[in-house]
């Protein structure tokens, strides 16, 4: 009899939300993503010290900032170790401080990528990430355009993510934790049954939306906060988990159902080519979106500025001592 992540697994390419090479090597993910809170995480494991410290020496000899050719070389040396242990990609994050810069964006994505390919490893096998602002999404699509393939993260709304479609980009984030989270302050409800989930409803329609439009944007799950959310999305095209929650679908042995799947449509009619005010008009419309969207850029960026902290005193300051 099959766990429910194998079941799963037989449904939805499953992709680990963690930066933990331990953890990735237990649950045998398709692909793995990072972001700043879990590369910052991992920066603080013994574990990863050596391959701190290599990123270290490597930005010293390097031209420009030696603290942000650091931060670009650790994204890169944990997603090299994070691709011997997947078979597809890896998610490396821009800045977040760069989420309302096209240009700079669409710079420090060729960079990361420059860096990947110099030490050997495919495009094909990189999503650089993304947050969904409307400056974010211009982005991607210049670089999609290049051949680098992107995913479009913080992600909480229809409107974000027809305008990702619309830009041909190979991979969403729509959130469903962050959602749910939101909606239980909001409106003071302790609980939604899985199916009644807010975060569940909002992904499940984005989905239902690509499919019946011939939409190839890949749409990928993510944040979630109970298995009865993943359980709700059983089908979707990826769905990126924690190791706690990986942990639990390997422990039980229920019977898991596909709710989504490719046949799954919606009468929803296909939006018009978004423009760039009806895009900002959209998502000021919806509280919850623009709320959550400008939170996690500042929580992204509060962990960045910690992990920056960190590479400073512990790892560049013992070298210039040294």
């Amino acid at each position: 009899m099959m766990n429910k992540l194998e079941q799963l697994k037989t449904m939805t390419s499953v992709v680990a939300d963690t930066g933990d090479i331990e953890a990735i090597k237990r649950y045998l993910p398709e692909d793995a993503t990072t972001n700043p809170s879990l590369v910052y995480k991992a920066a603080k494991l013994e574990q990863y010290r050596p391959l701190i410290q290599e990123a270290a020496q490597w930005a010293q000899k390097q031209s420009g900032d030696t603290l942000e050719n650091t931060l670009d070389m650790v994204s890169v040396k944990l997603g090299i170790e994070i691709l011997k242990t997947v078979p597809g990609y890896v998610s490396t994050e821009v800045d977040a401080r760069l989420s309302f810069d096209t240009i700079a964006t669409i710079n420090k994505a060729r960079r990361l990528i420059a860096l990947y390919e110099d030490e050997g490893v495919d495009r094909s096998r990189i999503l650089i990430k993304i947050a969904s602002t409307w400056e974010g999404i211009q982005a991607a699509k210049v670089l999609e355009e290049e051949g680098i393939t992107c995913n479009l993260t913080l992600l909480f709304n229809i409107a974000q993510a027809i305008a990702c479609a619309q830009a041909n980009i190979t991979l969403i984030s729509p959130f469903v934790g962050r959602i749910l989270d939101w909606y239980k302050k909001s409106e003071g409800i302790e609980h939604y049954p899985g199916p009644k989930d807010p975060g569940v409803i909002s992904v499940s329609r984005i989905y239902q939306y690509f499919k019946t439009h011939g939409y190839n944007t890949i749409v990928m799950g993510a944040s979630f906060r109970n298995i009865e959310e993943i359980e709700c999305l059983a089908g979707c095209d990826k769905l990126t988990i924690s190791p706690d929650l990986l942990n639990s679908l390997s422990e039980d042995s229920g019977k898991l159902t596909q709710v989504l799947s490719s046949s799954t449509k919606t009468d929803e009619a296909k939006w018009d080519i978004l423009t760039e005010s009806q895009f900002r008009w959209h998502l000021n419309e919806d509280a919850m979106a623009t709320e959550k969207l400008a939170e996690g850029i500042r929580n992204f960026t509060k962990d960045l500025v910690s992990l920056e902290h960190l590479l400073t005193t512990e790892y560049l300051s013992a070298l210039e001592t040294a």
